[in-house]
């Protein structure tokens, strides 16, 4: 029998990404705005509601000055 690779998702870190915010002085509105967004989005970013497509991930790193992917999502592991 084969064995299935463990398949993951990844969220956002939303004590990360405040602690991020609060560096940068920003707000979740003004996140939004340079992200692309609405802001109701990213609250649901925030709360995990949502997830963050790749492009919007790369688009968060780049806005919230990070270069590692652990710094601002966590990854989990799915039963798919």
């Amino acid at each position: 029998m084969k064995r299935r690779k463990p398949s993951f998702r990844s969220r956002l870190d939303p004590d990360k990404a405040r602690a991020r915010l609060n560096v940068l002085n920003i707000s979740q509105g003004e996140l939004a705005r340079r992200i692309g967004r609405s802001r109701n989005f990213v609250s649901d970013l925030f709360t995990g509601r949502r997830r963050a497509s790749g492009e919007t991930r790369r688009r968060l790193m780049e806005v919230l000055q990070v270069n590692r992917f652990e710094d601002l999502f966590i990854l989990e592991e799915t039963n798919d």
